[in-house]
Parts: structure tokens; C-alpha cells; sequence
């Protein structure tokens, strides 16, 4: 492996743009941008070369993917069998356990996933290791503008579109939500992932009008205590759906990986 990571951006989106904009200035110690691959024509607002997915193969050592999780379940095998790390930023993804085993097992790449707009997770996973957790509760609160989907019916619709105050779209395990909502809801695969069981995780999903913060109460209790973690993120202005913080998160994720430099770990 090369002193420096060489890495490849799928996705120039909201994500994207400041994960690649920062990369490009050299703010991620360890790690420079090499490539990007979107489906869109960039031109000159791309500052790394535009390819295709298998010319990134070829010229990195880590695809960081943020372009959602259909680009995981189609390409996140043949990134990590080429022999290229894999950071997943959609890691609703890997709700789909036969796609996570694969994905495991698949080498010589390894797989990570970015907590992205959560935090806890560590602690979480320190408490599972002691024994399971008894209750994890997660519920989100978002716009309902960023919640509607087209698997919706007329009435839940109306629903969302006339609210004057919190409404619950849905309630189940972290291994159903995700596929209901796929680029709202990233955060139960994170709960589900440290916690180790997607069924354990029960969310609730809440459309609110007056959500000017998108909001994620997780709930747990355990063997060693009792926890409770709450963020209100600011959403991106270009994408509602997105929290403002997520592409930081995706490059605390790469200066992990890149290596350089003292961090909380």
C-alpha cells in the first residue's frame, strides 16, 4: 500500500463536493484525490480527473463511495475484489445481510462504514462487547418534503403535504427502514451496525414541518447503564435529505484511514 491513500470519489453531489473540495486542497493528512466518478458531465467544476468506475479501480487504493447505496450493492464487491478499500458513506446498504456477508468475506480490499450523522456509536459497540443490549430506540424527525417516497399511497401523502405538527410516517426494526427510505434513514443502519442486530433497533420515522434541525434521539440500555444520545443537525441546503454534517464525518472516516496525525479513535 502506498504512503499515501489514493482515492477515488463516487458521487459529486452534496456529500461529494465537500468530501472532493477538501481532499483536492490537501486538508486530509495522508489521502489525496486521484479521480471521480459520477454519471453526470462535470467539467471544469470536477477538480480531479472524471473516469469511469473501472479506470478508478485501476488508480486507486480507496473508493470513497457517497452517491447512495445502489452504487454498494452494484459495485462495492468488485471494488473490494480488485483489491481496493471500500468507505461507505450509504451504509443503509448494508441492512441487506446477505449483501454485508458478501461485502465481509470479499477481499482483498477491506470495507468500512462512516457513523455519519450520529454520534455514540463507540460506546455502543463498548457495551455490546460486555453483552447484547436489552432496548434501542432510535427516532427520527426530518422535513416531510424528505421523507416522501413512491411506494406512498394517496392518504399518507396528503398526510406529509398538510401536517401543521409531527407526524409518524413509520415504525419498524432498522432492517426495514432503510429500504423504505433510502437516502433518509443511514442513521439506523448505523445504530444497527454497532449494535450488531438490525432487528434489535427499533425506529420511528417522524415527518415535522417545524424540523428546521433534522433530529435523531437514540435510546438504549444494557448490561453496564442506560444511554441516550440527541443531534439536531442543520440539513444541506442543496439536499434537504442530507445533514450538513455528514460529509465531515466522511473525512474524520478518511483521516482514520490515511493515518496521520493523533485522534480519538
Amino acid at each position: 500500500m502506498s504512503a499515501v491513500r489514493k482515492a477515488g470519489l463516487v458521487g459529486w453531489g452534496a456529500i461529494g463536493r465537500v468530501v472532493g473540495t477538501a481532499l483536492a486542497r490537501r486538508e486530509v493528512p495522508g489521502a489525496e484525490l486521484v479521480c471521480i466518478v459520477d454519471n453526470r458531465p462535470l467539467g471544469d467544476a470536477a477538480p480531479a480527473p472524471q473516469v469511469a468506475f473501472e479506470e478508478a479501480l485501476e488508480r486507486c487504493d480507496l473508493i470513497v463511495e457517497a452517491a447512495g447505496q445502489g452504487v454498494v450493492r452494484e459495485w462495492g464487491e468488485r471494488v473490494l475484489a480488485s483489491g481496493t478499500d471500500l468507505l461507505v458513506a450509504s451504509t443503509g446498504a448494508l441492512t441487506d445481510e446477505e449483501l454485508a456477508k458478501r461485502l465481509l468475506n470479499t477481499g482483498p480490499g477491506r470495507v468500512y462504514f462512516t457513523g455519519g450523522a450520529v454520534g455514540g456509536l463507540d460506546l455502543l459497540q463498548a457495551v455490546r462487547a460486555v453483552g447484547p443490549l436489552d432496548e434501542v430506540r432510535l427516532t427520527t424527525t426530518k422535513l416531510p418534503s424528505t421523507l416522501e417516497q413512491p411506494w406512498m399511497d394517496e392518504e399518507l401523502l396528503s398526510r406529509l403535504r398538510t401536517a401543521t405538527g409531527p407526524v409518524e410516517v413509520m415504525a419498524g426494526t432498522a432492517r426495514e427502514i432503510p429500504v423504505k427510505f433510502p437516502r433518509s434513514t443511514n442513521v439506523a443502519a448505523s445504530v444497527a451496525l454497532a449494535v450488531g442486530d438490525l432487528d434489535a433497533v427499533q425506529v420511528r420515522v417522524v415527518a415535522d414541518p417545524g424540523a428546521h434541525r433534522t433530529r435523531h434521539v437514540v435510546e438504549a440500555s444494557g448490561p453496564l447503564g442506560a444511554y441516550r444520545f440527541e443531534v439536531a443537525h442543520l440539513p444541506d441546503p442543496d439536499n434537504p435529505a442530507t445533514s450538513r454534517v455528514v460529509p465531515y464525518a466522511v473525512l474524520r472516516s478518511l483521516a482514520a484511514l490515511a493515518g496521520r496525525g493523533g485522534q480519538i479513535l
